[in-house]
């Protein structure tokens, strides 16, 4: 990123952050200064939900620059991420190629003849359209080289976790050079290189060296007094007594229950915005177990967390 666009220190992005209705922590924030401040990639991972993709959208929104979002999934290519070809308008063009040599060899006047009015397909004209079949017009531009060409911007590589390890080095060598090689139309380099978020969900280990790449932060659920401050920042409409029975409860999931999905931040706004959709003004167990499926994934969760929901909702 460019200078003018480098918060003071973290304590300034942190208010900046704020703004937006995202509010890190101080570590999560420092590392994001860091990141913007030397140039480096930024490496989030932690449990779905704890606002890892959502560090990426606040910061463009904050930047005021584009995110580019790459969706990593297993079997993924390098093209996926980077360019391909517009193949039938390519083969558009190689028939109109054609009917210009059939032109030419008929000795019929059309396109192919020169403005002069020769008479004949100029075969200049016919190698020209042949080589342009790799034309920039052509090329369809992914993700990556998309924030390579629109940087500054903010990319995103959500979920990496989920591609191979081919991809993972594909990906290592454009965030070590900032440039990637087209062969028929050259290297394509940065600017000024994107702030690139890459997150994961811990599916599999990343290797070493895309990590020695990246500086790394490991998200954790936040706290009651956070989580409660994220949701009243988010839906600033909703009573504080009621936010705050929401969360407490997600908390106490998290810490008492063995749930093969903990809710997330998100999970508890989700079921935060059901509750308050039903017109009630406080959360009883019936209200709860109506509603949970706003953040509850798992059928074992489910069946679990409606024993404990009376326990859990009147202590």
């Amino acid at each position: 990123m460019s200078d003018e666009d480098v918060f003071a220190s973290p304590q300034a992005l942190s208010d900046a952050l704020a703004g937006t209705g995202y509010l890190a922590d101080a570590g999560l924030t420092t590392v994001t200064w860091l990141a913007q401040h030397l140039d480096r990639p930024l490496l989030l991972e932690g449990e779905p939900g704890t606002g890892k993709t959502a560090l990426a959208e606040a910061l463009a929104e904050l930047l005021a620059v584009p995110l580019i979002r790459l969706q990593c999934y297993e079997g993924i290519e390098a093209s996926q991420a980077l360019y391909d070809w517009d193949f039938p308008r390519q083969i558009l063009h190689l028939r109109a190629v054609q009917a210009l040599t059939e032109q030419g060899s008929s000795g019929r006047a059309g396109v192919g003849t020169d403005e002069a009015g020769g008479g004949a397909a100029a075969p200049e004209r016919v190698a020209e359209l042949e080589a342009n079949l790799f034309d920039e017009r052509f090329l369809l531009a992914r993700p990556v080289l998309r924030a390579l060409r629109e940087a500054p911007c903010v990319l995103l590589v959500d979920e990496i976790d989920r591609a191979d390890d081919e991809f993972e080095a594909f990906l290592l060598e454009v965030l070590s050079t900032w440039s990637v090689t087209i062969p028929e139309l050259g290297t394509v380099r940065a600017q000024t290189p994107p702030l690139v978020v890459l997150t994961s969900n811990r599916t599999r280990e990343l290797h070493d060296a895309l990590k020695r790449r990246c500086l790394y932060h490991w998200i954790e659920h936040p706290g009651m007094e956070r989580e409660l401050a994220i949701v009243r920042a988010r839906l600033p409409e909703v009573e504080e007594s009621l936010a705050a029975e929401v969360v407490r409860l997600v908390q106490r999931l998290r810490s008492e229950e063995d749930l093969v999905k903990p809710p997330g931040v998100a999970e508890t706004l989700d079921w935060t915005r059901a509750v308050v959709a039903l017109g009630v003004s406080r959360l009883d167990p019936e209200v709860a177990a109506a509603t949970m499926g706003a953040a509850v994934k798992y059928r074992e969760d489910t069946e679990r967390i409606r024993v404990a929901l009376d326990r859990m909702l009147t202590r």
